[in-house]
């Protein structure tokens, strides 16, 4: 079983540490220190007893949207793919935002990432087509919303 807990902004370099490897392509980018600098307490990591990392959720209340909340980043280790893991850390983000008053949750992925729209999909969000330009030009990303 794993430990959830609080992320700290000290988390980054562990995530950092592993995750285009998790993915099997580089992702870092998508995912500055200035999240968990300044959303570490809306966001969360799993670890092993022994303090491995093996989970992370990056999540949002956001400040100019009050009835609304972002997840913008969760990985799970490949070997704890399957456990559970990533619906325990949303159901978890997903408490965290109603307590805050939330109505709403949403999250974006890459429309090649047909794995992310599956889980997705299982956990009650809705998924709109893919928005052209959605990060600039030349991008494109499914949107998703969910509501508490």
């Amino acid at each position: 079983m794993y430990a959830l807990r609080p992320a700290t902004p000290a988390d980054y370099d562990a995530i950092a540490a592993v995750i285009d490897g998790w993915w099997g392509r580089p992702i870092l980018p998508a995912l500055p220190r200035l999240f968990l600098d300044h959303f570490h307490g809306t966001s969360q990591v799993a670890e092993t007893a022994d303090g491995t990392l093996v989970g992370f959720l990056i999540g949002i209340l956001s400040p100019s949207l009050p009835g609304e909340a972002y997840i913008h980043f969760v990985g799970v280790c490949p070997d704890a793919r399957k456990s559970g893991l990533a619906r325990t850390m949303y159901e978890r983000f997903f408490d965290l935002a109603r307590a805050d008053g939330r109505r709403v949750v949403k999250a974006v992925t890459a429309p090649v990432n047909t794995a992310s729209i599956a889980f997705h999909r299982r956990m009650g969000f809705e998924a709109g087509d893919p928005v052209p330009g959605y990060n600039g030009p030349g991008t494109s990303l499914v949107t998703f919303t969910r509501p508490l």
